[in-house]
């Protein structure tokens, strides 16, 4: 363990399981880091077992802790979003000088980034929103690092950041996203599209069970063969490992495979209601995402979906009779149809959100980033990053060539996947939603004009029309006689 003072290259507050990571991964590309935490019993047991002979200063006291620092002071929070990272920053403020660092690599909200970026500014102190994607695993191996704010803020730590950042082709996944809360924002619709790719997954795996009734070592297989084509992803690796995993038990004498025994009810921390708040906001539609978080929200109805099953009933039991290894292909071609659906949706959120805030993102550079060490790494990226290359301002996903031949083509066995779903009473919200908005965004017309009539009978609301300019009222009820009164359809 390092003691000197005035030593260290870099500074972290909170020592949960990725601020812990970090530091090592920190330490092994060269770094001397300081840590603390709250519960010094935290930061001693650290400093004990996994920190012990390295280049790490453990601290005792937040005084003790930025005495560590090198100057220009940089101080990486890793704590829980919300108060208590405003809790530390007025605890590290008066302890530091102009021009030094803090960072929060936290999930914080990115409204909370803008605020505490400009608050800092007027204290002459500089603050990165960064969020840090990779789990457990990569924040210790290289994680993928979004860092929003100002630049020069970004240019005292960005040494550091490129070189513990996963490196794909050479690149790090790590760039600079833009001002204020670009960078928070950014791995905010990560997580956002995180929660699409997860619960997509989980439908692809409710068809095949429940159409197919396949066990887990054929899903295993299936799995496994879809991460050698178009599919291959860290998600999809890690679900084909899943299904692998023996029931041992506690005492041993467990049987069957685990993934049956765990119960079917999933949590989440935010970040997904929060893009879904921020689409709502800036009007633009995230089908897919909200379908993933709705059903994370169903599912965690344990018991009124219990009480329901005894009720409610479905279709009525039969077997699939068509051909199968076709279908399981059908499976395969709807999940990819519908992730580019999915991610089309995100980055048309980011666009919008770089237009809102004045960002200027560079969509280019995210697919990049997103292409190591985070949860949604995958090959596909690498066709998201060339559709931008391309064509730098691409106004949708889709209609990039590459990925409008790829819906064309599985545009069939899409259709298929989700009917035949629909048929065995197999919920698939998400595989549903993107087809949908696929359907509605291809739509030279779509029926709200109906609507628009609507709103303007019972509101009078206007409309404008496709065969002259301006906006329109019409009396509908003058027009027509014997319809039932203002009066009485409020009654």
């Amino acid at each position: 363990m390092a003691t000197a003072t005035d030593s260290c290259d870099i500074g972290l507050i909170g020592l949960a399981v990725m601020g812990e990571n970090l530091v090592l991964n920190m330490e092994s590309k060269g770094f001397s880091v300081a840590v603390f935490n709250r519960t010094t019993a935290v930061t001693e047991k650290f400093a004990a077992g996994r920190a012990k002979d390295k280049h790490i200063t453990a601290t005792k006291t937040m005084e003790e802790f930025v005495g560590a620092l090198k100057r220009p002071r940089k101080a990486m929070i890793m704590v829980k979003a919300g108060a208590a990272v405003d809790a530390v920053i007025d605890q590290l403020v008066p302890l530091l000088e102009p021009g030094d660092l803090i960072i929060d690599g936290g999930n914080s909200l990115f409204t909370d980034t803008q605020r505490r970026c400009k608050d800092l500014a007027s204290k002459n102190i500089h603050f990165l929103g960064t969020g840090v994607s990779g789990g457990e695993e990569g924040a210790l191996k290289g994680p993928s690092i979004m860092p929003g704010g100002p630049e020069d803020a970004w240019k005292i730590i960005e040494p550091i950041f490129t070189k513990i950042s996963a490196h794909v082709d050479g690149e790090p996944c790590c760039r600079y996203m833009g001002p204020d809360g670009a960078g928070h924002y950014v791995k905010m619709v990560h997580n956002g599209i995180e929660y699409g790719d997860m619960q997509l997954i989980c439908e692809a795996y409710a068809i095949l069970t429940r159409v197919l009734g396949m066990q887990p070592e054929e899903l295993h297989r299936v799995f496994d063969q879809w991460n050698t084509g178009d599919l291959d992803s860290f998600l999809i690796e890690i679900t084909s490992r899943i299904f692998t995993h023996k029931d041992d038990g506690e005492d041993g004498t467990g049987e069957g495979y685990l993934v049956d025994k765990i119960l079917d009810k999933a949590g989440q921390k935010g970040t997904g209601k929060w893009t879904l708040i921020s689409a709502l906001d800036l009007g633009v539609v995230v089908s897919t995402i909200n379908a993933a978080v709705e059903a994370r929200v169903t599912s965690s109805q344990k018991d009124a979906r219990v009480a329901a099953s005894k009720i409610l009933k479905g279709p009525a039991e039969h077997a699939f009779s068509g051909d199968r290894q076709a279908f399981i292909d059908a499976v395969r071609d709807a999940l990819y149809a519908s992730k580019i659906i999915s991610y089309a949706q995100g980055m048309d959120l980011l666009g919008a959100a770089s237009r809102q805030y004045k960002w200027n993102l560079n969509y280019g550079d995210m697919a990049t980033i997103w292409r190591g060490g985070c949860i949604i790494r995958a090959r596909f990226l690498q066709r998201i990053k060339e559709a931008y290359d391309r064509n730098p301002n691409l106004g949708n996903l889709t209609l990039d060539g590459y990925f409008t031949d790829a819906l064309e083509k599985n545009q069939a066995n899409w259709r298929t996947a989700v009917k035949t779903a629909t048929d065995f009473g197999v919920a698939v919200p998400a595989f549903s939603a993107s087809l949908a908005y696929f359907d509605s965004y291809r739509q030279e017309r779509l029926p709200a004009n109906l609507l628009q009539a609507q709103r303007d009978f019972f509101g009078a609301h206007t409309y404008e029309r496709i065969d002259k300019p301006g906006s329109f009222h019409t009396e509908w009820l003058q027009e027509h006689h014997d319809l039932p009164t203002p009066e009485k359809l409020k009654d």
